[in-house]
């Protein structure tokens, strides 16, 4: 019998791995935090000139050393009227698209038939339309039908980017729902308007409030359908009132950044409230 050698086992040895995965997050850490800040300066500059008094914003200092709130003064009474027309049509329109999107996207969701694969299609290609195209559409017909210059003209026409896109959102998340719940609910007698709007739309909170999110963002940030169809100044969006307000006091700096600022405050808000609302409505459509 020949004899058993046993090979000695050499210890294993162990490279400091450890320590080059450490200071890898450090760094994407920094270079993170250095983009967000480059990214973040023109909103840091914007405050800042809007809290100093003087004319240029070239010559302001880094650090609002002396507080000035007269440019906020200025703002509020000159553009308070756009802002809050501004408002209303995004409150407006959101309302609408989530009206007309929700039953539709429902639909879309649980009705199994050869027209939805091309319906939803259809809506995909509407999102493709450059604005400047549905402007110009929507002058024409806006002109013979009397909704130039008026709140519900820019209701219908933000609503046109608000309505695919929250039909998108909400039929993600409304395919992910059981059939038996629904089905349990029409056993107990509720009808089928009684069952979408009792448990559809309860169970689709989230992504009601990431559709209505997204598109006040759409309507409080429209500048094009502002500036087509509206010809007067007596329904002005900020967008085309800071457009405008640019060209008329461009020396006086702190009271535009002011009035930007106050733009800006809305969506800031709405982003921090409802940003757990969006990071499940976004994702709850993703897993079925």
């Amino acid at each position: 019998m020949t004899p058993i050698t046993h090979t000695p086992v050499r210890p294993v040895t162990h490279t400091p791995v450890h320590r080059r995965r450490s200071r890898r997050p450090w760094g994407y850490t920094a270079v993170g935090a250095l983009i967000l800040a480059v990214m973040l300066f023109p909103v840091y500059w914007m405050v800042n000139v809007s809290l100093q008094p003087g004319n240029a914003a070239v010559g302001t200092s880094w650090f609002p050393t002396r507080l000035d709130l007269d440019g906020y003064a200025t703002a509020l009474s000159q553009q308070g009227p756009n802002l809050l027309t501004s408002l209303v049509v995004a409150v407006g329109s959101v309302a609408f698209s989530l009206v007309v999107a929700s039953p539709a996207a429902y639909a879309l969701a649980h009705i199994h038939a050869r027209w939805v694969g091309p319906a939803l299609l259809g809506i995909l290609i509407s999102q493709m339309v450059p604005g400047i195209v549905v402007a110009n559409s929507l002058y024409s017909a806006y002109n013979d039908l009397g909704l130039l210059n008026s709140i519900p003209g820019l209701i219908l026409a933000d609503s046109t980017a608000g309505v695919p896109f929250a039909i998108l959102i909400l039929r993600a998340f409304m395919g992910n729902i059981p059939s038996s719940v629904i089905e349990a609910a029409r056993v107990d007698g509720a009808g089928r308007l009684r069952a979408f709007v009792s448990i559809v739309l309860p169970m689709s909170r989230n992504a009601l409030i990431t559709a209505g999110l997204f598109t006040f963002l759409f309507t409080w940030s429209d500048f094009l359908f502002a500036l087509t169809l509206t010809t007067t100044e007596d329904v002005r969006p900020v967008t085309l009132g800071l457009y405008e307000y640019l060209g008329a006091h461009v020396s006086d700096w702190n009271a535009v950044m002011a009035t930007a600022t106050l733009a800006s405050v809305p969506a800031l808000v709405l982003l921090l409230v409802a940003q757990r609302h969006i990071a499940t409505g976004v994702t709850g459509g993703a897993v079925k």
